[in-house]
């Protein structure tokens, strides 16, 4: 089984029109609501291509219902801590001549819903693979990834992360099987500007001798280089096609890899993760599999 967390799951409200105006009122030409966050985002992309995974995370109040009810829709087996008050998160996204973003707190967490989200955890099992994405809410312990990979060290789980920079160098002494940076983040972990290819293979290099098994590095209209845990170097082109939406495209790759890599097919899952990646991108929601079958013929 696949397992992944989000920690501060999200109604984004997308809110298409010509311009903003600060001071006044605007009105919007059409509008999307989707049910997102980081590993919502894998498990929903992962569901598109025939894969189960369990999604676990934090839900609240009214909107945290229409949450959970959204990923169930998609064909996801959701079981979420349910939190007593407040209300989860809802992300404003204005498509005008310019992107902007307004992207809510979420609700406090108390210590016993860690505990209880912990319980959770313990059910996965050798061979089960766990998704630890994005950032956490103010609410939990800086160290929420360390505590979960120390209770579940005595199992043999291929855990795989995408977070930005502390969370994911403070992870890599637990020797997760794959971690996927862009190069951005890679910039913010090394704290220089990484930008040429051999720099990006150098640094991936760094990481691997500092614990992760797998690297994966996106670089967007650039592709995206993996480094195996052997040692060898993969590399695909992006596909072409128009970008309409940057949200979620990380996480169509990642999911896009997981379903790929059957335990040693490594470009195929490259390939597969290039794919999904590039499907969400030029989609106004996430992956769908007709573009991502289309898109393969590309590489």
């Amino acid at each position: 089984m696949i397992y992944t967390v989000t920690f501060n799951p999200a109604i984004d409200y997308v809110l298409h029109t010509d311009r903003i105006q600060t001071g006044c009122v605007n009105r919007s030409e059409s509008e999307e609501i989707f049910f997102g966050g980081k590993g919502i985002n894998v498990s929903a992309v992962l569901a598109e291509l025939g894969v189960k995974s369990k999604a676990l995370g934090f839900i609240a109040g009214f909107t945290g219902e229409a949450i959970e009810q959204g990923v169930k829709g998609m064909g996801i087996d959701a079981d979420f801590v349910k939190l007593k008050s407040g209300n989860s998160r809802i992300n404003v996204k204005i498509k005008a001549d310019e992107e902007t973003e307004i992207n809510g707190q979420g609700p406090h967490i108390d210590s016993k819903y860690i505990d209880e989200l912990m319980e959770k955890l313990d059910g996965i099992q050798n061979g089960d693979t766990l998704v630890l994405a994005g950032s956490i809410p103010n609410s939990l312990p800086d160290d929420i990834y360390e505590r979960i990979l120390s209770r579940l060290s005595d199992r043999d789980i291929r855990v795989v992360a995408d977070t930005a920079k502390g969370l994911l160098t403070s992870i890599l002494k637990y020797r997760p099987f794959l971690i996927k940076p862009n190069n951005f983040e890679l910039s913010e972990i090394f704290g220089i500007n990484i930008t040429t290819y051999d720099e990006i293979v150098e640094h991936a290099v760094k990481l691997q001798a500092m614990g992760a098994g797998n690297v994966l590095v996106s670089m967007a209209e650039k592709g995206a280089v993996l480094l195996d845990e052997r040692g060898k170097l993969y590399k695909c082109g992006a596909c072409t096609g128009t970008v309409k939406n940057s949200v979620g495209a990380g996480d169509s790759m990642l999911a896009g890899f997981i379903a790929g890599f059957d335990g040693e097919n490594y470009d195929y899952a490259l390939k597969l993760g290039t794919a999904c990646g590039g499907a969400t991108a030029f989609s106004d929601g996430l992956a769908k599999k007709e573009l991502i079958d289309k898109l393969m013929e590309q590489l």
